[in-house]
């Protein structure tokens, strides 16, 4: 568990070292005067927690100094990381209860989604669970070949359609195959973006829909793989996806490489998602169930 705990909080360095480090600092001891909050603000905006969290932050600090009479900008320390830590939910796995269990992971084309999705795979086999992949992001050829590439290196079948093929009818054969296979989990590559003539979302939609054809109740699980280090950018994709499919978590791609981590933050508060899996390094086993208690120790331990 130790080794875990170091692993987040060296994931978490740039996050630490270019914004919440600034915010650990900021509470040191002086006094808290007019200033205070304004800087407070202009920080926490600054480390990608999102204006809403911003605000609600600043609003329980100025109450908790009304109310309690602080006077010390330390004294603001283990309130704002107790309502940060509050704020973000601890998932677990998926239940499996399933069988298959239908995963549909969506995101866009760079985000890391075919990498998580080959990390998902050999996280879910480790676990001794039959997996298969379903490559429906088929107006891409270089993304069924990365996913076979995956498929190949985690050794798990796949289904995979000519390019250009019908998303829907790749996504009906995978879970049809699924269950003639007896296979546990089933991890669905969707399209990131597409050829101009054709709309993503709607593609989406259709991928989820005959899904549910396919095998009344699937998808179980509809995640979106976020590139950690695109910050704010990040939340407007999820939103436009979220409006398409019932998204119902995240994965944060690449938060090893990120300063923006604070955006897990945004994530629960404006989106409503938690977040399930984090991405701590380029490893197989680096994608790693989120842990909100590493995460915030991570963000302002050094």
């Amino acid at each position: 568990m130790e080794n875990l705990f170091k692993r987040w909080h060296d994931s978490l360095t740039k996050t630490r070292d270019v914004t919440f480090g600034r915010i650990a600092n900021f509470f040191g001891a002086t006094e808290i005067d007019d200033s205070t909050f304004d800087e407070l603000e202009e920080l926490l905006i600054q480390a990608d927690v999102g204006p809403e969290t911003t605000l609600e932050l600043i609003d329980k600090a100025q109450e908790a100094v009304t109310q309690q009479g602080l006077t010390r900008t330390e004294q603001l320390t283990n309130l704002v990381r107790q309502e940060l830590f509050n704020l973000l939910d601890q998932p677990e796995e998926p239940s499996f209860s399933q069988k298959p269990t239908v995963i549909m992971v969506a995101g866009v084309n760079g985000s890391g989604k075919t990498t998580s999705i080959g990390k998902l795979a050999a996280r879910y086999k480790r676990m001794g669970k039959g997996v298969l992949m379903v490559a429906a992001d088929t107006y891409r050829a270089a993304a069924i070949d990365q996913l076979e590439v995956w498929a190949k290196r985690v050794d798990v079948p796949i289904v995979t359609a000519a390019h250009n093929s019908d998303p829907g009818a790749v996504t009906y054969d995978g879970i049809k195959s699924a269950l003639s296979r007896n296979v546990d989990v089933v991890l669905i590559d969707t399209a990131g973006r597409l050829h101009t003539r054709f709309n993503l979302m709607e593609e989406i939609k259709k991928v989820h829909r005959v899904a549910g054809k396919a095998l009344p109740g699937a998808p179980h699980y509809s995640w979106i793989v976020l590139d950690s280090t695109t910050g704010q950018n990040a939340l407007r994709q999820a939103e436009a996806f979220r409006e398409a499919v019932n998204l119902n978590g995240a994965i944060l791609a690449k938060l090893d490489s990120s300063a923006k981590g604070g955006m897990a933050f945004a994530i629960k508060r404006q989106l409503k998602l938690p977040v399930i899996y984090a991405g701590l390094g380029e490893k197989l086993e680096d994608l790693q169930l989120f842990d909100r208690e590493s995460f915030v120790n991570g963000i302002f331990d050094r």
